[in-house]
């Protein structure tokens, strides 16, 4: 462990406990007791920063009793593959600490919803969201899950058919499920890429066996097995041929790379935040059109039959307000860096190219995702390289996953040594190069050969 790293967490603790005086006291001034706890903070915090200059002390372990020290941003290269885009940057961390709070973005809530709150300026962000993603109007809502049960609550009925790909993430398949639809999968094929055609074919199946066509279809840009790019401009282009609106999950592209709904064909657009704006979880955006807006976003109409109390300025997909606190400020704080690196997007897939093709250096090593890569996130094929190792190794899978450690690298399925998933997305280059190093010589110290 880096010493520096933990007495850095150290002094910030220390400094929360110092304006914790202040959350407690009377506005008018502290008291002298008060006075004499703030003057032992600050000479608390001047010792451990002294300790920090001078690389001295013990390092803490915890943040709380039972509750350890989260370090593996600072003190390793984190590879998991749902981890990096969700990476906070110093804006938000800073924004975290001072909207933790839980109503904390309610201070100056004049209209009771969310997206009307002028201070912060959250009316402001959510324009912005819109115009980011290529959509008209757009809303945060905790998590993409949380997306697609909106948008699949709104437009089914029960027994309504819904496409997805055979590689959909679970979430959708739950969203349906919630709303009474049911699903069709439209294959991938062998080469794990859903394409315009094979949604049509799908689509005309539907309408052969059951005699009426699906009333959406949701499809991922890249999926979250195999990073695979896959034909959201065609089935946009095919959705809107058949009348069938579209729904376009960016989970691993929304916040990472440049993303328009309109010029794609979507009809909605959802985003993780913590998956890939650089947010707090549970947070995410649905955005759509002027078309389909009054719908999604509906106001309620429902009055109490006793108070006669009705809730206009509020919508039920929403469940009134989402996003309440540190979560919104977060995506908030990070959205003008997310602004400004998704233009570098080229950069990142041009860096996971490296990785790889350095990667398949190691015999018996292979990219089970396609190549030449096109996300950062990648699937990858070990049993013929590292595998062969942990079948006669003491820690069987788990030789790979100390070794790793032991470079202060972390993040991969732990004891995975046949197929597992990592993502190189934010890494510098010096740390691209430093991972691919790792593995090559992991591999030369086994005795793999290294070409």
């Amino acid at each position: 462990m880096d010493l520096r790293v933990r007495k850095i967490y150290e002094a910030l603790f220390a400094l929360e406990d110092l304006r914790e005086l202040f959350r407690h006291a009377v506005p008018s001034g502290l008291t002298k007791a008060e006075e004499a706890q703030f003057l032992n903070g600050i000479a608390r915090v001047e010792s451990i920063i002294r300790e920090l200059k001078e690389g001295k002390g013990n390092p803490i372990q915890e943040v709380m009793a039972g509750l350890e020290l989260r370090t593996r941003e600072e003190e390793f290269i984190n590879i998991n593959p749902i981890q990096p885009g969700g990476r906070l940057t110093p804006e938000a961390r800073k924004a975290l600490i001072g909207y933790g709070d839980g109503y904390s973005v309610c201070d100056m809530c004049l209209e009771g919803r969310l997206d009307k709150i002028r201070k912060p300026p959250v009316d402001e962000f959510h324009a912005e969201l819109a115009e980011f993603v290529g959509m008209d109007e757009a809303r945060v809502v905790p998590g993409a899950r949380r997306g697609f049960q909106a948008v699949a609550s709104t437009l089914l009925e029960k027994g309504d058919i819904v496409l997805v790909s055979d590689l959909a993430h679970y979430t959708e398949f739950l969203a349906v499920e919630i709303a009474g639809g049911v699903i069709k999968e439209v294959p991938s094929g062998p080469q794990n890429i859903v394409t315009g055609d094979a949604v049509a074919n799908t689509i005309e199946l539907v309408k052969e066996k059951l005699g009426k066509l699906p009333k959406l279809i949701m499809l991922e840009h890249f999926d979250y097995s195999f990073g695979n790019e896959h034909d959201v401009v065609g089935v946009g282009r095919i959705a809107k041929e058949y009348g069938i609106p579209f729904l376009y999950n960016g989970a691993y592209s929304v916040g990472v790379m440049p993303v328009n709904g309109k010029q794609i064909g979507a009809d909605f657009v959802v985003g993780s935040g913590h998956k890939s704006m650089a947010a707090v979880a549970p947070s995410g955006v649905l955005a759509t059109t002027d078309e389909w807006a009054p719908r999604i976003f509906r106001s309620s109409h429902i009055v109490g039959d006793i108070t006669g109390r009705s809730f206009e300025n509020k919508e039920p997909e929403m469940m009134g307000c989402t996003l309440m606190g540190g979560t919104l400020l977060s995506l908030m704080a990070s959205f003008p860096a997310v602004k400004e690196r998704v233009k570098r997007w080229d950069e990142e897939v041009e860096k996971s190219n490296y990785f790889i093709r350095e990667f398949l250096r190691i015999e018996g090593n292979k990219v089970a995702s396609e190549f030449a890569r096109k996300h950062t996130l990648s699937k990858v094929n070990t049993r013929e390289s590292f595998d062969q190792i942990a079948k006669t190794h003491k820690r069987r899978g788990y030789f790979l996953s100390d070794e790793l450690k032991h470079k202060k690298i972390v993040g991969e399925f732990a004891g995975s040594t046949r197929v597992w998933k990592l993502s190189t997305y934010g890494l510098s280059w010096s740390r691209i190069k430093y991972l691919s190093e790792a593995f090559i010589e992991i591999a030369e110290k086994y005795g793999l050969a290294v070409r």
